[in-house]
Protein backbone atom coordinates (compact mmCIF):
# COMPACT_ATOMS: atom_id res chain seq x y z
CA UNK A 1 0.00 0.00 0.00
CA UNK A 2 1.53 3.49 -0.79
CA UNK A 3 2.14 6.40 1.06
CA UNK A 4 -0.43 9.29 0.42
CA UNK A 5 1.64 12.28 -0.91
CA UNK A 6 0.80 15.46 1.39
CA UNK A 7 1.09 19.35 0.97
CA UNK A 8 0.50 21.19 3.84
CA UNK A 9 0.66 24.78 3.25
CA UNK A 10 0.32 27.50 6.04
CA UNK A 11 -0.48 31.09 5.77
CA UNK A 12 2.44 33.87 6.15
CA UNK A 13 0.52 35.91 8.43
CA UNK A 14 2.59 35.70 11.60
CA UNK A 15 3.53 33.27 12.99
CA UNK A 16 0.88 31.07 14.10
CA UNK A 17 -0.51 29.80 10.88
CA UNK A 18 3.23 27.54 10.27
CA UNK A 19 2.96 27.03 14.19
CA UNK A 20 -0.41 25.19 14.35
CA UNK A 21 0.79 23.18 11.20
CA UNK A 22 3.92 21.57 13.10
CA UNK A 23 1.69 19.15 15.08
CA UNK A 24 -0.47 18.32 11.73
CA UNK A 25 3.05 17.70 9.77
CA UNK A 26 4.04 15.35 13.24
CA UNK A 27 0.90 13.45 12.93
CA UNK A 28 0.98 12.79 9.30
CA UNK A 29 4.88 11.60 9.93
CA UNK A 30 3.54 9.31 12.40
CA UNK A 31 1.03 8.06 9.96
CA UNK A 32 3.64 7.13 7.82
CA UNK A 33 2.79 10.05 4.54
CA UNK A 34 5.13 11.33 2.09
CA UNK A 35 5.00 15.21 3.10
CA UNK A 36 6.20 18.75 1.48
CA UNK A 37 5.44 21.92 2.73
CA UNK A 38 4.93 24.91 1.51
CA UNK A 39 5.34 28.67 3.13
CA UNK A 40 7.01 31.87 2.86
CA UNK A 41 7.99 34.16 5.15
CA UNK A 42 8.98 34.04 8.50
CA UNK A 43 7.13 30.98 8.60
CA UNK A 44 9.42 29.35 5.50
CA UNK A 45 12.29 29.32 7.88
CA UNK A 46 10.41 28.04 11.10
CA UNK A 47 8.97 25.20 9.14
CA UNK A 48 12.29 24.78 7.69
CA UNK A 49 14.48 24.53 10.92
CA UNK A 50 11.39 22.58 12.17
CA UNK A 51 11.72 19.69 10.02
CA UNK A 52 15.21 19.28 8.06
CA UNK A 53 14.07 15.68 6.97
CA UNK A 54 11.21 17.19 4.81
CA UNK A 55 11.28 19.40 1.48
CA UNK A 56 9.90 22.74 2.10
CA UNK A 57 9.25 24.51 -0.91
CA UNK A 58 8.92 28.36 -1.26
CA UNK A 59 5.59 29.81 -1.95
CA UNK A 60 5.17 33.78 -1.67
CA UNK A 61 2.58 34.32 0.96
CA UNK A 62 0.29 37.59 0.93
CA UNK A 63 2.73 40.00 2.64
CA UNK A 64 0.22 41.66 4.33
CA UNK A 65 1.45 44.89 6.75
CA UNK A 66 -0.61 46.74 9.20
CA UNK A 67 -1.11 50.10 9.81
CA UNK A 68 1.00 52.04 12.76
CA UNK A 69 -2.58 53.76 13.93
CA UNK A 70 -5.41 51.45 15.65
CA UNK A 71 -8.45 52.74 13.79
CA UNK A 72 -6.39 52.39 10.40
CA UNK A 73 -6.24 48.75 10.60
CA UNK A 74 -9.26 47.52 8.49
CA UNK A 75 -8.98 50.32 6.02
CA UNK A 76 -5.48 49.04 5.83
CA UNK A 77 -5.98 45.78 4.96
CA UNK A 78 -8.84 47.34 2.03
CA UNK A 79 -6.18 48.88 0.24
CA UNK A 80 -4.04 45.99 0.26
CA UNK A 81 -7.11 43.98 -1.26
CA UNK A 82 -5.98 43.86 -4.69
CA UNK A 83 -2.52 42.25 -3.57
CA UNK A 84 -4.33 39.95 -1.75
CA UNK A 85 -6.54 38.69 -4.96
CA UNK A 86 -3.39 38.24 -6.83
CA UNK A 87 -2.06 36.19 -4.58
CA UNK A 88 -4.88 33.75 -3.75
CA UNK A 89 -4.82 33.64 -7.99
CA UNK A 90 -0.78 33.46 -7.97
CA UNK A 91 -0.59 30.43 -5.62
CA UNK A 92 -3.60 28.42 -6.88
CA UNK A 93 -1.28 28.27 -10.45
CA UNK A 94 1.57 27.66 -8.30
CA UNK A 95 -0.34 24.68 -7.20
CA UNK A 96 -1.44 23.65 -10.68
CA UNK A 97 2.16 23.63 -11.93
CA UNK A 98 3.24 21.50 -8.76
CA UNK A 99 0.75 19.42 -8.78
CA UNK A 100 2.49 18.04 -12.29
CA UNK A 101 5.82 17.86 -10.97
CA UNK A 102 4.64 16.22 -7.56
CA UNK A 103 0.84 14.66 -8.16
CA UNK A 104 -0.05 15.32 -4.41
CA UNK A 105 -3.05 13.02 -3.22
CA UNK A 106 -3.96 15.80 -0.49
CA UNK A 107 -3.70 19.50 0.10
CA UNK A 108 -4.08 20.83 3.65
CA UNK A 109 -3.44 24.76 4.22
CA UNK A 110 -4.04 26.52 6.66
CA UNK A 111 -6.04 30.07 5.41
CA UNK A 112 -4.84 30.18 1.95
CA UNK A 113 -7.71 30.28 -0.26
CA UNK A 114 -6.10 29.67 -3.56
CA UNK A 115 -4.53 26.14 -2.77
CA UNK A 116 -7.68 23.86 -4.13
CA UNK A 117 -6.89 21.43 -7.33
CA UNK A 118 -9.61 19.42 -9.17
CA UNK A 119 -6.71 16.83 -8.67
CA UNK A 120 -6.20 16.36 -5.00
CA UNK A 121 -8.61 16.00 -1.80
CA UNK A 122 -8.28 19.58 -0.34
CA UNK A 123 -8.98 20.63 3.46
CA UNK A 124 -8.87 24.08 4.46
CA UNK A 125 -8.21 24.94 8.11
CA UNK A 126 -9.54 27.96 9.79
CA UNK A 127 -10.51 28.80 13.17
CA UNK A 128 -12.26 32.18 11.87
CA UNK A 129 -15.70 30.81 10.33
CA UNK A 130 -16.89 34.49 11.50
CA UNK A 131 -14.13 37.26 10.78
CA UNK A 132 -14.90 39.93 12.50
CA UNK A 133 -14.39 42.98 10.98
CA UNK A 134 -15.06 46.23 13.49
CA UNK A 135 -17.09 47.41 10.80
CA UNK A 136 -20.55 46.42 11.93
CA UNK A 137 -22.65 43.61 11.07
CA UNK A 138 -23.41 44.10 7.54
CA UNK A 139 -19.67 44.08 6.65
CA UNK A 140 -19.22 41.30 9.26
CA UNK A 141 -22.12 39.37 6.84
CA UNK A 142 -20.73 40.28 3.47
CA UNK A 143 -17.15 39.26 4.48
CA UNK A 144 -18.66 36.02 5.69
CA UNK A 145 -20.40 35.20 2.06
CA UNK A 146 -17.34 35.80 0.36
CA UNK A 147 -15.14 33.36 2.79
CA UNK A 148 -17.72 30.79 2.84
CA UNK A 149 -17.77 30.96 -1.17
CA UNK A 150 -13.87 30.48 -0.92
CA UNK A 151 -13.63 27.38 1.56
CA UNK A 152 -16.19 25.98 -0.29
CA UNK A 153 -14.29 25.37 -3.14
CA UNK A 154 -12.04 22.78 -0.68
CA UNK A 155 -13.57 19.50 0.00
CA UNK A 156 -13.72 19.93 3.35
CA UNK A 157 -13.11 22.42 6.20
CA UNK A 158 -11.26 21.50 9.32
CA UNK A 159 -11.72 24.31 12.49
CA UNK A 160 -9.33 23.72 15.53
CA UNK A 161 -11.40 23.95 18.40
CA UNK A 162 -14.03 21.99 20.22
CA UNK A 163 -17.70 21.33 19.19
CA UNK A 164 -19.52 21.88 22.15
CA UNK A 165 -19.93 25.58 24.64
CA UNK A 166 -16.53 24.73 26.08
CA UNK A 167 -14.41 25.98 23.57
CA UNK A 168 -11.77 28.22 22.56
CA UNK A 169 -12.82 30.85 19.98
CA UNK A 170 -16.55 31.46 21.08
CA UNK A 171 -18.32 32.87 17.87
CA UNK A 172 -15.52 32.93 15.63
CA UNK A 173 -15.21 29.09 15.57
CA UNK A 174 -19.08 28.77 16.55
CA UNK A 175 -21.03 30.99 14.37
CA UNK A 176 -24.91 30.70 13.67
CA UNK A 177 -24.15 29.52 9.60
CA UNK A 178 -21.35 27.19 8.43
CA UNK A 179 -20.05 26.38 5.05
CA UNK A 180 -19.91 22.84 4.05
CA UNK A 181 -18.04 19.72 5.44
CA UNK A 182 -16.92 21.29 8.42
CA UNK A 183 -15.12 19.55 10.89
CA UNK A 184 -13.72 19.96 14.58
CA UNK A 185 -10.52 19.23 15.37
CA UNK A 186 -9.97 19.98 19.16
CA UNK A 187 -6.68 22.38 20.10
CA UNK A 188 -3.45 22.06 18.39
CA UNK A 189 0.02 22.42 19.60
CA UNK A 190 3.30 21.97 19.23
CA UNK A 191 3.96 21.07 22.55
CA UNK A 192 3.41 18.78 25.49
CA UNK A 193 3.16 19.24 30.24
CA UNK A 194 6.05 18.90 31.01
CA UNK A 195 8.46 19.63 34.71
CA UNK A 196 10.86 22.17 34.21
CA UNK A 197 13.24 24.02 37.07
CA UNK A 198 11.94 27.42 37.16
CA UNK A 199 14.71 29.69 35.77
CA UNK A 200 12.59 32.86 34.25
CA UNK A 201 10.11 35.20 35.87
CA UNK A 202 8.83 36.56 32.64
CA UNK A 203 8.68 35.40 29.36
CA UNK A 204 7.80 37.69 26.46
CA UNK A 205 6.88 36.24 22.92
CA UNK A 206 6.52 38.52 20.40
CA UNK A 207 4.87 38.06 17.30
CA UNK A 208 2.84 39.34 14.42
CA UNK A 209 2.87 41.63 11.28
CA UNK A 210 5.51 44.22 10.81
CA UNK A 211 5.32 47.13 11.53
CA UNK A 212 3.04 46.11 15.02
CA UNK A 213 5.50 43.68 16.01
CA UNK A 214 8.30 45.89 16.36
CA UNK A 215 6.15 48.93 18.15
CA UNK A 216 5.23 45.71 20.31
CA UNK A 217 8.66 45.29 21.24
CA UNK A 218 9.60 48.60 21.99
CA UNK A 219 6.85 49.22 24.16
CA UNK A 220 7.69 46.23 26.07
CA UNK A 221 11.56 47.33 25.99
CA UNK A 222 10.01 50.30 27.89
CA UNK A 223 8.40 48.12 30.07
CA UNK A 224 11.06 46.21 31.45
CA UNK A 225 13.18 48.60 32.17
CA UNK A 226 11.26 49.40 34.83
CA UNK A 227 10.69 45.85 36.10
CA UNK A 228 12.64 43.49 38.88
CA UNK A 229 13.24 40.02 37.67
CA UNK A 230 14.68 37.79 34.59
CA UNK A 231 12.91 37.79 31.56
CA UNK A 232 13.43 35.87 28.78
CA UNK A 233 12.31 37.61 25.18
CA UNK A 234 11.91 35.49 22.34
CA UNK A 235 11.22 38.18 19.36
CA UNK A 236 9.57 35.70 16.59
CA UNK A 237 12.43 36.28 13.72
CA UNK A 238 13.52 33.31 12.68
CA UNK A 239 15.82 33.44 9.63
CA UNK A 240 16.95 37.28 11.41
CA UNK A 241 20.62 37.15 12.82
CA UNK A 242 20.36 40.98 14.17
CA UNK A 243 20.73 40.96 17.73
CA UNK A 244 18.39 42.98 19.90
CA UNK A 245 20.21 45.45 22.17
CA UNK A 246 19.27 44.52 25.74
CA UNK A 247 20.46 44.84 29.28
CA UNK A 248 20.28 43.46 33.08
CA UNK A 249 18.58 40.37 33.50
CA UNK A 250 16.75 40.76 30.68
CA UNK A 251 17.83 37.81 27.53
CA UNK A 252 17.01 38.11 23.98
CA UNK A 253 16.77 35.59 21.37
CA UNK A 254 15.58 35.85 17.88
CA UNK A 255 13.72 32.58 17.58
CA UNK A 256 13.72 29.42 19.43
CA UNK A 257 12.53 25.99 17.72
CA UNK A 258 9.50 24.20 19.18
CA UNK A 259 11.49 22.18 21.80
CA UNK A 260 13.40 24.87 23.16
CA UNK A 261 10.29 26.73 23.21
CA UNK A 262 8.05 24.06 24.76
CA UNK A 263 11.09 23.86 27.84
CA UNK A 264 11.58 27.84 28.06
CA UNK A 265 8.11 28.52 28.45
CA UNK A 266 7.91 25.55 31.20
CA UNK A 267 10.86 27.08 32.94
CA UNK A 268 9.04 30.93 33.20
CA UNK A 269 6.52 31.69 35.88
CA UNK A 270 4.90 33.96 33.49
CA UNK A 271 4.44 34.21 29.98
CA UNK A 272 3.32 37.87 28.20
CA UNK A 273 1.98 37.40 24.44
CA UNK A 274 -0.55 38.32 22.00
CA UNK A 275 -3.70 36.96 21.94
CA UNK A 276 -3.32 35.25 18.88
CA UNK A 277 -5.32 31.93 18.83
CA UNK A 278 -2.32 29.91 18.10
CA UNK A 279 -0.41 31.12 20.92
CA UNK A 280 -3.74 30.42 23.13
CA UNK A 281 -4.00 26.64 22.12
CA UNK A 282 -0.43 26.23 22.99
CA UNK A 283 -0.65 27.66 26.70
CA UNK A 284 -4.73 25.99 27.35
CA UNK A 285 -2.33 22.73 26.70
CA UNK A 286 0.37 23.41 28.82
CA UNK A 287 -2.38 25.03 31.22
CA UNK A 288 0.18 28.14 31.59
CA UNK A 289 -1.04 31.52 33.38
CA UNK A 290 -0.29 34.07 31.14
CA UNK A 291 -0.99 37.56 29.99
CA UNK A 292 -2.67 38.18 26.58
CA UNK A 293 -2.18 41.94 25.08
CA UNK A 294 -4.16 41.85 21.86
CA UNK A 295 -3.20 43.89 18.99
CA UNK A 296 -4.60 46.83 18.67
CA UNK A 297 -7.17 47.39 16.36
CA UNK A 298 -7.01 43.96 15.12
CA UNK A 299 -10.65 42.65 15.91
CA UNK A 300 -10.23 38.72 15.90
CA UNK A 301 -7.77 39.27 18.60
CA UNK A 302 -9.47 41.74 20.84
CA UNK A 303 -12.75 39.45 21.10
CA UNK A 304 -10.43 36.64 21.97
CA UNK A 305 -9.17 38.21 24.17
CA UNK A 306 -12.56 39.87 25.84
CA UNK A 307 -14.05 36.28 25.73
CA UNK A 308 -11.08 34.57 27.43
CA UNK A 309 -11.03 37.06 30.28
CA UNK A 310 -14.97 36.96 30.66
CA UNK A 311 -15.03 32.82 30.63
CA UNK A 312 -11.86 33.04 32.96
CA UNK A 313 -9.23 31.22 31.22
CA UNK A 314 -6.41 33.90 30.73
CA UNK A 315 -6.24 37.27 32.15
CA UNK A 316 -5.87 40.19 29.29
CA UNK A 317 -5.17 43.93 28.68
CA UNK A 318 -5.22 46.43 26.14
CA UNK A 319 -2.27 47.51 25.04
CA UNK A 320 -2.14 51.09 25.78
CA UNK A 321 -3.18 50.56 29.34
CA UNK A 322 -0.16 47.48 29.68
CA UNK A 323 1.60 48.40 32.54
CA UNK A 324 3.89 45.25 33.25
CA UNK A 325 3.95 45.51 37.14
CA UNK A 326 0.26 46.24 37.73
CA UNK A 327 -0.92 43.60 35.58
CA UNK A 328 1.40 40.83 37.12
CA UNK A 329 -0.39 41.83 39.84
CA UNK A 330 -3.91 41.31 38.81
CA UNK A 331 -3.09 38.24 37.22
CA UNK A 332 -2.21 36.88 40.46
CA UNK A 333 -5.56 36.65 41.49
CA UNK A 334 -7.31 35.75 38.10
CA UNK A 335 -9.15 32.52 38.25
CA UNK A 336 -7.23 30.97 35.51
CA UNK A 337 -9.63 28.11 34.87
CA UNK A 338 -7.84 25.36 32.91
CA UNK A 339 -9.63 22.44 34.23
CA UNK A 340 -12.15 22.86 32.19
CA UNK A 341 -9.90 21.59 29.47
CA UNK A 342 -8.30 18.46 31.71
CA UNK A 343 -7.74 15.60 29.01
CA UNK A 344 -9.17 17.63 26.26
CA UNK A 345 -5.72 18.48 24.81
CA UNK A 346 -3.78 15.27 24.45
CA UNK A 347 -0.57 14.37 22.23
CA UNK A 348 -1.39 13.90 18.54
CA UNK A 349 -4.18 14.73 16.07
CA UNK A 350 -6.72 12.12 16.13
CA UNK A 351 -8.67 13.60 13.73
CA UNK A 352 -5.77 13.65 11.37
CA UNK A 353 -5.56 9.79 12.05
CA UNK A 354 -9.07 9.15 11.20
CA UNK A 355 -9.00 11.05 8.12
CA UNK A 356 -5.84 8.78 6.89
CA UNK A 357 -7.74 5.94 7.51
CA UNK A 358 -10.71 6.85 6.22
CA UNK A 359 -9.06 7.63 3.25
CA UNK A 360 -6.62 4.77 2.87
CA UNK A 361 -8.18 3.10 0.44
CA UNK A 362 -8.09 6.03 -2.10
CA UNK A 363 -4.54 6.97 -1.40
CA UNK A 364 -3.74 3.02 -2.36
CA UNK A 365 -5.95 3.10 -5.18
CA UNK A 366 -4.04 6.56 -6.49
CA UNK A 367 -1.15 4.82 -5.81
CA UNK A 368 -1.60 1.74 -7.73
CA UNK A 369 -2.48 4.05 -10.78
CA UNK A 370 0.77 5.92 -10.81
CA UNK A 371 2.66 3.00 -10.53
CA UNK A 372 1.08 1.19 -13.42
CA UNK A 373 1.77 4.65 -15.35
Amino acid sequence: MGSPKILVAPLDWGLGHATRCIPIVNELIRQGCEIWIAAGGNGYFLLREQFPQLPVLLLEGYNVSYHKAKSKFWWTLVRQVPKIISAVIAEHRWLSDKMKEFNFDIVITDNRYGLYSARAYSVFMTHQLYIKTGLGRWADRVVRWINYRLINRHNECWVPDFDDKINLAGVLSHPKSYPRKVKYIGALSRFERKTETKVYDLMVVLSGPEPRRTIWEELMLDQLSRYKGKVLIVRGLPGDATPLNSSGDVIAVNFLPAEKLNTAIEQSDWIICRSGYSSVMDLITLQHKAILIPTPGQPEQEYLAKWLHQNELFYTCEESRFDVNRCLEEARSFPYKFSKFNDRCAPGVPAVVEFIQKHKLRFARLSGKRTEG
